[in-house]
């Protein structure tokens, strides 16, 4: 496969390559995903526009208000790795460490993991549950988006013609916040997830605050499961309430069969994986250890 490769190094170069060549150029930044759709023949651009030289896109840091600011070339191992996300939100990091090995971790980028739109992202639920929006840099300048809204399909986002995606921002979490990501897979953080739950909320007196439930590779895009955060937001959880989410959560859920799993197996795991996930972000500690290996036995 042949093409013309583009090394623009400002954001207003690569603005006007993209508008220039509309659907015969594909974004390049860690390589990690089109590299391998170019090799396979599954998509064939005309031009090749490596965005990995503009300086500027790699930062991960926090304002005086507490908001993440993480550059769209920001790898997924500085996620992983970053004291200060550690701290503020660790279940960021937690999340990055399950994106593949090391070595992908070390080159792929957080923009490009989301860019590439698959329902599988493991950056998307989290990012999602935390209230992240994106920062869009195009031809009539620069708009924002709720991460929740910006994949629209497989493979599709919402950027339109020369636009790219700059930048994602994390609002600071209430204190007490807690968050976990799990991710269900035949191999491990090596595989695609076959789900991925991300549950994050605080709690005063026991009752649920700013809890937000996400799922990962059970919908045409990484998706909120709101009827399951109407049932718990506020209340105090028990067991059969958390039930009654959990299974909520599945039924909201739309997964496909395909070679990793068929559709019935996924939505009882988002079951299984919704309940563990609310069972771990309670301030008590409440079979936090054995759900997730007695479950999948």
């Amino acid at each position: 496969m042949q093409f013309d490769y583009l090394e623009p190094r400002t954001i207003e170069e690569t603005v006007s390559l993209l508008s220039k060549f509309d659907g015969e150029a594909k974004v390049i930044a860690g390589g990690t995903d089109l590299l391998n759709l170019i090799r396979t023949k599954i998509i064939r651009p005309k031009y090749v526009v490596d965005i990995a030289r503009i300086p500027g896109l790699d930062h991960v840091k926090y304002d005086d208000a507490g908001t993440l600011s993480i550059g769209a070339l920001a790898t997924i191992r500085a996620l992983e790795m970053s004291a200060q996300v550690k701290e503020r939100h660790p279940v960021i990091a937690q999340a990055a460490g399950q994106l593949g090995s090391v070595a992908i971790r070390n080159v792929g980028t957080v923009g490009g993991n989301l860019c590439h739109a698959s329902p599988a992202a493991d950056t998307a639920p989290v990012l999602i549950a935390l209230g992240a929006r994106v920062k869009i840099a195009g031809p009539a300048g620069d708009r924002t988006t709720a991460l929740e809204n910006f994949f629209a399909g497989p493979g599709r986002t919402v950027l339109e013609r020369g636009e790219i995606l700059a930048e994602i921002q994390v609002p600071a979490t209430p204190p007490d916040t807690t968050g976990i990501y799990f991710k269900h897979a035949i191999r491990g953080a090596a595989d695609l997830a076959i789900v991925g739950v991300a549950v994050v909320a605080n709690f005063d007196g026991g009752r649920c605050r700013n809890l937000r439930v996400a799922l990962a590779a059970v919908a045409p895009t990484p998706m909120r499961a709101t009827a399951a955060e109407r049932l718990l937001e506020g209340r105090e959880p028990d067991h059969a309430l958390i039930e009654i989410a959990a299974r909520a959560a599945a039924d909201e859920s739309r997964p496909i069969t395909d070679i990793r799993g068929s559709a019935d197996y996924r939505r009882e795991m988002v079951k299984v994986f919704v309940r563990a996930a609310i069972k771990r972000v309670l301030p008590e500690e409440n079979d936090r250890d054995n759900e997730i290996a007695t479950a999948i036995q």
